[in-house]
């Protein structure tokens, strides 16, 4: 065992027992967080604006800030951009994270001093639990993959400007420098498919032990290793290839393919990255679910999801919420956002402690009849009908077919297959069935004769790649919505 293992075997059970402490007092942690960041925050134009020197409580908060996205905060995030100081949080931030998904374009996420290293301490301390755990550790030995946007950055007002795994890059660990792929030159490219088959050329030949990304764009890059090496396995060229780290989307639809193109399973860990904060990661291979990280600057909210577009719906913090329960996700942070709804869904998977799994998106559903279909009933259904079969899945959508030119309206499974189903009504048969016993609206609807069952259309080949790049969405952070309450992906996929 190398000196390198055996130091990250000390360091990992470190830091887990540091999470220990914190974990097992979850009240009392977001108790701590919540009266920093009133603290921190009440001499800033926001603060004053809200009367945050006269909050004391939870309810005093909530009754004080409103729930808030993007839209209703950019009034002062254009304030903050235009280099005015103390709007949002004390200063100015460091960063700005450029995302895109808002009715104006791009949306830019404040980094400062205080929120950053919990980004890149967030990742490291996965990998460490991964360590602790699992007492595997050869990993550090070789070198590590991250798919992520370009590290060049621009500065207007003092204030860099990039995506946020581009800015995470300027934050590798020196230990890991020598380890990390691929090359900082390759990393700048821009263009997705030109960096792609770059990073193949550098990587192809590597002793790869850990490989990291959004599954759909880590497909991609598989994809043109096995052309270029003339098909063989991803585990044959990668031998030591053990772990693979992912977020952004569930893995599990995904799952069969990628372990059809490695060639064996592989050990994983998911994580729960965005902009707005590094909110939650895998901390067990044993138990489902991530642990939401709750010392981390971060202050948490919850909206049942069918609540949320009510009048004034319920506001639960961390020791109110319960299992199974599907949420909406209010964030309050150490990098000026407030009240703010970051648009994912989460459900708990466990309670002591927090873990949970992100079910959707608050806007991506289907509920043309109100039937509210989310991501994670129909990520499952995918799941349970290709279980113990030969299918592959490569990606899939999911839109409603409202006025169909004959028959009853239906929901509209768009799938590209790797390896199609010897009978596509059968299949078609097993994803109706276990939507039906998820989604008791969407059984009400079929046995009513509002709706017929499910209909497939099959995606040519890389029609979802190339859907993406007709958007100018190819690659980086860019992911497919797994299902959309209009046709406009479907009707451009057909």
């Amino acid at each position: 065992m190398s000196i390198k293992s055996i130091a990250a075997k000390i360091f990992a059970r470190k830091i887990y027992n540091q999470t220990l402490s914190w974990s097992s007092n979850p009240v009392e942690t977001q108790l701590e967080v919540f009266k920093s960041l009133m603290q921190n925050a009440k001499e800033t134009q926001f603060g004053k604006n809200h009367h945050f020197d006269t909050i004391k409580t939870f309810e005093d908060f909530q009754k004080n800030v409103p729930v808030r996205d993007y839209e209703d905060l950019k009034e002062y995030i254009e304030k903050v951009k235009n280099g005015e100081e103390n709007i949002l949080w004390k200063g100015k931030p460091l960063y700005f994270a450029k995302t895109s998904g808002t009715t104006s374009g791009a949306k830019y996420i404040p980094l400062t001093k205080e929120s950053m290293p919990t980004h890149v301490n967030a990742a490291r301390n996965a990998i460490l639990h991964y360590i602790n755990e699992t007492g595997n550790a050869g990993f550090v030995n070789g070198k590590m993959i991250f798919l992520q946007g370009s590290p060049i950055l621009i500065e207007k007002h003092g204030i860099k400007f990039g995506r946020l795994s581009g800015i995470v890059a300027h934050f590798v660990p020196k230990y890991l420098q020598k380890n990390r792929m691929p090359s900082w030159e390759t990393n700048c490219i821009d263009d997705w498919e030109t960096k792609v088959n770059t990073i193949v050329g550098e990587t192809i030949n590597e002793n790869m032990s850990v490989i990291s990304g959004i599954p759909s764009w880590v497909q991609m890059y598989f994809e043109r290793l096995q052309e270029k090496s003339g098909g063989k396995k991803i585990g044959e060229i990668f031998k030591n290839f053990n772990l693979f780290i992912y977020g952004g989307v569930n893995y599990e639809p995904y799952r069969a393919k990628f372990e059809q193109m490695i060639g064996k399973k592989v050990d994983s860990i998911e994580l729960f990255p965005a902009s707005e904060g590094f909110f939650a990661y895998q901390d067990s291979q044993k138990e489902r679910g991530m642990l939401l990280l709750l010392n981390s600057g971060i202050f948490y909210e919850f909206i049942k999801a069918d609540e949320f577009f009510t009048e004034n719906p319920k506001r639960y913090t961390i020791g109110e919420v319960e299992l199974g329960v599907n949420y909406a996700l209010i964030v309050s942070t150490n990098a000026g956002l407030w009240g703010y709804n970051i648009g994912d869904t989460i459900q708990f998977t466990s309670l002591a402690p927090y873990r949970v799994i992100v079910s959707g998106r608050i806007k991506h559903y289907i509920s043309a009849f109100g039937e509210h279909v989310i991501a994670n009933e129909v990520e499952n259904a995918m799941k349970e009908a290709t279980a113990g079969t030969n299918i592959v899945i490569n990606e899939f959508t999911v839109a409603p077919q409202i006025t169909p030119a004959n028959g009853l309206p239906y929901h509209e499974w768009l799938i590209e297959f790797e390896k199609e189903p010897e009978n596509i009504e059968t299949f078609a048969e097993a994803i109706d069935d276990s939507m039906r016993k998820q989604n008791i609206y969407y059984d009400d609807l079929i046995t009513g004769n509002v709706l017929r069952k499910v209909v497939i259309s099959k995606v040519s080949k890389n029609g979802f790649q190339e859907y993406m790049k007709s958007q100018g969405k190819l690659g980086g952070q860019n992911k497919i919505p797994r299902l959309s309450n209009n046709r406009d992906i479907a009707d451009n996929l057909k």
